[in-house]
């Protein structure tokens, strides 16, 4: 090396630690992380999503967006355990602040706050559980705070779409193994299999503004919905064929206007994610996932949702580490909507 450019970056680098950059971002993310020479131990203190501060009481200097746990599961079809979901996702560590291929970190570009759990009345009873879910999402829409929800089974998508969608449809980025618009059986309508079918009937969600990706596995007959109500469905082995970027080019023709982003940890394959309870071989790597939620930047997304994390199954934590890095990247999209502080 140059002995002139040498003595240059002793002079920049040589004694000031790991807190010196330029960048005006990176300036204000390390003010974030650093007192003095001592960063944040991410392993210590309160776990809270994506290491966001925790605000018990939302209403009172309500924060722009809130990241809201929904530990309910009452609506399985197959294995239970997605109530343990938020707190498997909360005890992640090290997610962010920065978010390398948007360059951008959310936590030092929007008042964002981990607003706790959800209150419900009932552990027992799915009508009432929605109800309340309902309730609290439609409160916190009314203070304009714009949420990413963590379960939870898929059928918590129900309640909140119907909170977030009152009065103006929204359209839907869906990435799930499974469509999820499934009809009434064993006496409810209101199971994780059919939450968008409800959306959509309720008048909350437009399905020709709706894209579902990933889709796959035996139950393919349970969805015809989707396509007669005007849906676009990329299912996996189509997915695998034409590829990320081709994928994202019809994303962009389809989900115009305000959209809600739900992701189902079961869209990845289990051999990456087996923590969750309907797990479907074949799925989406980990990898595209980031480079799906990544190429949604600029879609004016308002709302989403990371669902079916289930720990139990997954001793490793994995599953829980793809959720909680998918629930990063929401927040994301909804700190760059153009309609955020539009």
């Amino acid at each position: 090396m140059d002995a002139e450019r040498l003595a240059a970056l002793r002079a920049r680098f040589e004694g000031t630690g790991g807190s010196e950059a330029e960048d005006p971002l990176f300036r204000r993310i390390i003010e974030s992380q650093f007192q003095g020479d001592r960063r944040t131990w991410p392993f210590a203190g309160l776990a809270t999503f994506c290491g966001a501060p925790f605000q018990a009481d939302p209403f009172t200097n309500p924060p722009e967006i809130g990241l809201v746990g929904v530990p309910m599961d009452l609506g399985v079809t197959n294995r239970a355990g997605a109530r343990l979901g938020p707190r498997a996702i909360r005890a992640v560590e090290r997610i962010g602040p920065y978010e390398p291929a948007l360059h951008m970190a959310p936590l030092t570009e929007a008042r964002v706050a981990d607003l706790g759990d959800v209150p419900m009345a009932s552990r027992f009873s799915l009508d009432s559980c929605h109800a309340d879910i309902e309730l609290h999402f439609k409160a916190l829409r009314d203070a304009g705070i714009r949420t990413v929800a963590a379960g939870g089974d898929h059928s918590i998508s129900l309640p909140i779409l119907k909170a977030l969608g009152a009065g103006r449809p929204l359209g839907m980025v869906h990435i799930d193994a499974h469509a999820d618009t499934g009809g009434a059986y064993e006496g409810t309508r209101f199971h994780h299999g059919g939450p968008f079918r409800q959306a959509v009937l309720e008048g909350v969600l437009d399905p020709d503004r709706t894209i579902q990706i990933g889709i796959r596995g035996g139950a393919g007959y349970l969805w015809e919905f989707s396509t007669a109500s005007g849906m676009t469905l990329i299912q996996m082995h189509e997915f695998s064929q034409i590829g990320v970027p081709a994928v994202l080019e019809v994303v962009r023709k389809v989900a115009t206007g305000p959209v809600y982003v739900s992701f189902d940890v079961d869209a990845v394959d289990p051999g990456f994610a087996p923590g969750t309870g309907t797990p479907e071989v074949g799925g989406l790597s980990p990898l595209q996932v980031l480079q799906l939620l990544r190429g949604l930047a600029g879609l004016d997304v308002v709302g989403g949702d990371v669902v079916e994390v289930a720990p139990q199954y997954d001793a490793g934590t994995a599953t829980a580490q793809i959720g909680a890095q998918a629930m990063f990247q929401i927040l994301c999209l909804l700190a760059r909507a153009p309609s955020f502080r539009a």
